[in-house]
């Protein structure tokens, strides 16, 4: 049987050890992000999940109370954002394992849940594991920074586009 990562809230301790793992595979995520998220978690305003493997640090979610796309924040449908597993510990149930912890989270507050998934290649893995867990399109289209693209609009491909998804959850 697999071993199961173990899922715990971020906390202060944490800061240095995430920061140094995707530093080791040439990833910009300095420790003012996390230091944010820690205020926000104390706020009340996110919440982050942290997950090990084997020990060690394997990747992380947040979610988002107060989500910043203007359809979801109007709804007030949180939003599921930043799930990260790093790679050598990849295609082991770590991401559904987060994003399970995540919507038992929001079960307590919402019937839906809501994420955002970047445009290009590099997130090829996480729209298919969303469809896979079972979010759908909101159907809104497209977006670049939190706006709607219209029909024959050109835009860049980075990680400001997105597509905007929900999942319906179990009470």
């Amino acid at each position: 049987m697999a071993a199961m990562p173990e899922i715990r809230k971020l906390a202060p301790c944490d800061v240095d050890a995430i920061v140094v793992a995707f530093s080791a595979i040439g990833w910009d995520k300095p420790a003012s992000l996390y230091e944010r998220y820690l205020e926000e978690q104390e706020r009340g305003r996110r919440v982050a999940w942290l997950a090990f493997f084997d020990d060690a640090f394997a990747g992380y979610v947040t979610v988002n109370w107060e989500s910043p796309y203007p359809p979801f924040r109007k709804a007030s449908i949180p939003e599921i954002q930043d799930l990260n597993v790093l790679p050598r510990v990849r295609r082991r149930g770590i991401g559904s394992a987060l994003l399970e912890r995540a919507e038992r989270c929001i079960a307590d507050r919402s019937a839906v849940a809501g994420i955002g998934v970047g445009m290009g290649g590099d997130y090829g893995a996480a729209q298919r594991l969303y469809v896979q867990r079972g979010y759908v399109p909101d159907g809104r289209g497209v977006t670049y920074g939190y706006r709607t693209l219209c029909p024959g609009e050109k835009t860049r491909i980075d990680d400001d586009l997105a597509l905007w998804f929900t999942r319906e959850l179990a009470s």
